[in-house]
């Protein structure tokens, strides 16, 4: 029996491979260009918008003030948790605002940092709202980066990331029909990184709604560890700290979990061609 490439597939593999071969060419120059200017100037307008929410925020002393800035590291989560935790109870909504504004803001750019975060809602907000906030920044947050790679940063990954991009178009092929389990699993683990999965998505043709819906699924667990260790967050030293062996092979079983409907559905398939 002679087996037959699906021709959506087949599309896709033909579209990625022309686009990522115009790296070189004048006009994809021309939209790198375009493209870094209106990737500023979007940013320059977040950018403003973090401004008007922390302009709603009460007047803080002057030693607390040096302390709300964007956490890149476990000291700043510590000391900037201190500072919020003692405006939150009058200034709840405002609190709650800033770290979701913000999160947002560091997942759509790509910016490093929103584990600490993560961590800070842990210690700032009842684990429930906590877990339900962060997994809706995550997708919200990556969604958002997912829409800016497709309009804006899809020149700039063509070109600096052009191998890259390729061979992750290659791994969505084969996982094409069972793209939600395989978007949870990738999330569950850390065999991308998540702004990378972010930014080329919409380049390699993953739909968008089994993207973020399980990214919002695929988040859970790991945010789970993270907002856990913000319950004791003065007592941590580092990042690492949030992750114990016991976590580390609950997350490595919900991985293996979220891939065992793909493997079934495989199985079934080759019984039903063996009979």
């Amino acid at each position: 029996m002679i087996r037959t490439r699906n021709s959506s597939t087949d599309d896709n593999d033909v579209n990625t491979e022309h686009i990522l071969k115009q790296g070189g060419s004048v006009v994809h120059q021309r939209k790198t260009r375009w493209s870094l200017l209106l990737l500023f100037i979007i940013f320059g307008l977040s950018v403003s918008g973090l401004a008007a929410v922390y302009s709603t925020f009460p007047e803080f002393k002057s030693d607390e003030s040096e302390h709300i800035k964007l956490p890149r590291n476990i000291d700043d989560a510590k000391l900037l948790g201190i500072v919020l935790s003692n405006y939150k109870d009058d200034y709840f909504y405002q609190v709650l605002i800033g770290v979701f504004v913000t999160y947002i803001f560091l997942q759509s750019f790509a910016i490093p940092g929103s584990i600490f975060l993560s961590i800070l809602s842990g210690f700032l907000f009842p684990f429930p709202l906590a877990l339900f906030l962060v997994c809706c920044c995550s997708a919200i947050g990556a969604s958002l980066c997912y829409i800016l790679s497709n309009l804006v940063t899809r020149p700039l990954l063509l070109k600096y990331f052009p191998d890259k991009t390729l061979k992750w178009s290659d791994e969505v092929d084969k996982h094409r029909r069972h793209m939600l389990n395989y978007i949870i699993f990738l999330r569950i683990t850390p065999i991308l990184p998540n702004w990378f999965i972010n930014m080329v998505s919409p380049i390699v043709n993953v739909p968008w709604f089994p993207f973020a819906f399980g990214t919002f699924l695929g988040v859970l667990p790991p945010s789970f560890v993270a907002i856990q260790a913000g319950t004791t967050l003065q007592k941590l030293t580092t990042t690492s700290d949030t992750v114990s062996w016991a976590s580390m092979i609950v997350l490595t079983i919900l991985a293996v979990l979220s891939l065992l409907p793909v493997l079934f559905q495989n199985i079934m398939k080759k019984t039903l061609k063996v009979e």
